[in-house]
């Protein structure tokens, strides 16, 4: 018996040794790695690609090269990854740092002649391999909190020569962990309308059982027909509060295995069908993810391995089973759900129908156009996972496109035609999409062509017309007009727009284009003196803001510097 089990477990130790070199990449910061993130975590529309190291709730930690190569790509961007640095290695590697404060001062002066060159905060540029190369140990920038980040920590990441990340941990970058992964909430799903679970031909949580042991059992259950399960499930680090993503999860029906997700390695064109490993619908409406352990059609993530049946189990009338699920962290910490299962035929009622319910097919692998008045909405083929009955209808301005409980695969587009439209501001019409309580509305990227106005989107909901003519704010925040500034080392203000949001800024003082960052988080543009590039004593400051509408503010002052 015990030769069985250590055949069983070799691989799954060897397999990530082997495959990846061990000792060639070093921990990109001089403290206690504790994680915040993990490879391949839950995010609300993507896998986590990389893992997001805390950096003691604070900026300015040096990151190191994690081992030698040069420097291949440098973005800066108001969101996503922000500053962020792409090195590649001789071993065909590239690793990732995200969310800096600042780049080391030799790669600080190479990307600012760019954006001087540019006249851009956000760039992007790809150095050459003999441009800017880098040494192992050397420190290339400092962590920050900047792009898309909820708080101080660096987002580090490993990509092979194909762009695809892998769980940085197969490198030899390790973490404290001894505590098992979780599990909060545990749910079955009948694959057709001739299964049924506990009676109901729908999702049906399980009362979940924990043990002593860390396992839990969930109280048997009656079922029939082809059905399959969603777990909700976490895991946790030693030295960290916050719960974190899994590595592996397999499942078994009778001792034979059904199904295996394997968040090693992903690529970026995929992850977006998270949408569909989730259960989108339950996320909507309780923030929580059941992750899904079957597989539906036009789910193409390739983290699924030894499929059988999709992960289905088919239940027999009058049989008893057992499934089983196997939930494992990175570093081999397990825990075992056990659902016994008695398999029952039951008839089912039936349901009422709602002859106001869902009015609307949309099908999944045909375009599908939607018209009311002066309205339309175009669905491409796979817009869709499954065909799908919406709510579709328009009142007015307002297009009530069903809610925001079906996952999508790309873009529906709206059309709104204002032929008819009676305004002195056709040009600062723009199309938004209401949320919340309030139904605030949001700006949707809108592209106008004569009296049509088209915007795209990925989630259903609530949309309308709205009017911005309001241009917007521009605050000094440590200065006055006619100030002296010798001693200061920034210039801070603070821009803002209530409607349709910023969409471009410009500075100059002197008449000459000066860098200013821009950090939507706290609405600030930031200028550092030391860019040393205001050379005279009377400055004459001008900044143009504008929104994404078209309306334009101005703001002009005078300051002094010796």
């Amino acid at each position: 018996m015990k030769k069985v089990l250590l055949l069983i477990l070799i691989p799954f130790v060897t397999y990530a040794q082997s495959e990846y070199p061990q000792d060639y990449f070093r921990d990109p910061l001089d403290i206690t790695l504790v994680l915040s993130g993990t490879f391949g975590e839950l995010r609300s529309s993507h896998f986590h690609s990389g893992i997001d190291i805390k950096t003691q709730q604070k900026q300015g930690l040096k990151v190191y090269t994690s081992a030698s190569g040069y420097v291949s790509r440098i973005k800066i961007s108001h969101y996503g990854y922000g500053k962020a640095l792409y090195v590649t290695h001789p071993n065909g590697y590239t690793s990732v740092y995200g969310h800096l404060q600042k780049f080391s001062d030799r790669l600080e002066a190479y990307i600012k002649e760019c954006q001087y060159e540019k006249e851009s905060f956000e760039v992007e540029v790809f150095p050459n391999p003999d441009e800017l190369v880098v040494a192992t140990d050397e420190v290339i920038a400092y962590s920050g909190n900047t792009g898309g980040s909820g708080g101080p920590h660096l987002h580090f990441e490993i990509r092979d020569n194909q762009e695809r990340p892998i769980n940085p941990m197969y490198f030899g970058i390790d973490v404290k962990d001894t505590t098992r992964p979780f599990v909060s909430a545990i749910y079955a799903y009948p694959k057709d309308k001739n299964a049924t679970i506990n009676g109901k031909n729908k999702r049906v949580q399980l009362r979940l059982i924990p043990k002593k042991t860390g396992d839990y059992e969930v109280e048997k259950i009656k079922a029939y027909g082809d059905i399959g399960f969603g777990i909700t499930s976490y895991d946790k680090q030693d030295l960290a509060p916050n719960t974190n993503g899994l590595s592996n999860i397999q499942t078994f029906f009778n001792g034979n295995k059904r199904l295996e997700i394997d968040f090693k390695r992903f690529s970026f064109s995929e992850t977006k069908h998270i949408k569909r490993f989730i259960d989108y619908a339950h996320f909507k409406e309780k923030r929580s993810r059941i992750q899904k352990l079957f597989i539906q059609k036009n789910n193409p993530l390739s983290l699924y391995k030894d499929a059988a049946n999709d992960g289905y189990i088919r239940v027999e009338d009058s049989t008893s089973s057992v499934y089983k699920v196997r939930l494992r962290d990175y570093k081999g910490n397990e825990t075992w759900v056990n659902i016994p299962i008695s398999g029952k035929k039951e008839t089912l009622e039936e349901a009422p129908y709602d002859a106001m319910s869902k009015t609307t097919l949309i099908y999944s692998d045909q375009p599908t156009t939607l018209e009311s008045g002066h309205v339309s909405v175009n669905f491409y083929s796979n817009t869709v996972y499954d065909d799908v009955m919406i709510n579709f209808s328009v009142s007015s301005d307002t297009l009530m496109l069903h809610e925001d409980n079906i996952p999508l695969q790309k873009n529906f587009y709206i059309n709104y035609d204002l032929s008819h439209y009676k305004t002195e501001h056709l040009d600062k019409i723009f199309i938004a999409r209401l949320y919340g309580f309030y139904k605030k509305p949001s700006y949707v990227n809108t592209k106008r062509k004569g009296n049509i106005l088209s915007a795209g989107s990925k989630t259903f909901g609530t949309y309308t017309l709205v009017t911005d003519t309001i241009a917007p704010t521009i605050k000094p925040l440590n200065f006055q007009n006619k100030k002296w500034l010798s001693k200061y080392r920034y210039l801070k203000i603070k821009i803002d727009d209530d409607l349709s949001g910023i969409s471009k800024y410009r500075a100059t003082v002197n008449g000459q284009w000066i860098l200013m960052e821009y950090d939507y988080k706290t609405k600030t543009l930031v200028h550092d003196f030391n860019d040393d590039v205001i050379k005279d004593t009377e400055n004459e400051l001008k900044i143009i803001v504008t929104d994404n509408v078209g309306n334009s503010s101005t703001f002009e002052a005078t300051f002094f510097r010796k």
